[in-house]
């Protein structure tokens, strides 16, 4: 019972801004859908920044909060998807690469706005500033590392996506016919290929590192750009 209120402590700020970032990230998948011409979502109830209509019991709170237990370096969670007729849009290809820019780019625009709710800390009361410190810093790595992960060119990613749309037909088609296996392809990238690495002599672990240099670049651009350095 004395861990009790230390653990409230640490979920209240990482579940936070976990729910903030992926309930936005999802909305904006929703409301850029409806915009360029799909009301799936809209007709579904899913277009919307309520955190109920989001939240998967074991991508958005288990998952997240077993890896933040066993300190891992790496924090990994999902949300439900929002659904998106993307033959419904008015310009599907096109569409399609606006819709899932859309996440990422919500979640980089919410870390910009932590990162500047750093000036305003120093205005609450001291028992808050704490609290408030660790809940925006949490907020600024977790919506850059979920843009970046998002951004991994591998569908069904919001980068596979986009590469989707993007690339000439001879290297999108094949690439969106991986969608149903793309899961399990990242997550023998992320967790069985660097436990094999040993095995070779060899450090395997290239899609972590990628996604931590580049979160740490961002995270830093962002803290330049805020004034925050």
């Amino acid at each position: 019972m004395d861990q009790l209120p230390n653990i409230i402590y640490l979920a209240s700020i990482w579940v936070i801004p976990i729910v903030i970032a992926i309930t936005f990230h999802e909305a904006a998948h929703g409301y850029v859908a409806r915009f360029l011409g799909d009301d799936t979502a809209w007709r579904l109830g899913r277009v919307s920044l309520n955190p109920v209509k989001h939240i998967d019991l074991v991508g958005t709170i288990l998952l997240p909060g077993f890896l933040l237990l066993l300190s891992s370096p790496f924090l990994f969670g999902y949300a439900k998807p929002v659904p998106v007729n993307f033959r419904a849009l008015r310009n599907p290809r096109s569409g399609m690469v606006w819709v899932a820019a859309a996440g990422p780019a919500m979640n980089i625009a919410l870390a910009i706005l932590a990162a500047l709710a750093f000036h305003l800390v120093g205005y609450l009361p001291v028992t808050a500033v704490q609290w408030a410190s660790e809940n925006l810093k949490n907020a600024l790595i977790i919506n850059v590392v979920l843009a970046v992960f998002n951004m991994f060119p591998l569908p069904p990613l919001d980068g596979g996506r986009i590469a989707v749309g993007v690339l000439p037909d001879a290297l999108a088609f094949p690439l969106a016919r991986l969608e149903p296996y793309g899961m399990l392809i990242l997550i023998g990238l992320l967790f069985i290929l660097p436990m094999l690495g040993p095995q070779f002599g060899t450090d395997l672990s290239i899609v972590s590192r990628v996604i931590t240099s580049s979160t740490e670049t961002i995270i830093g651009a962002i803290l330049r750009l805020t004034g925050n350095t």
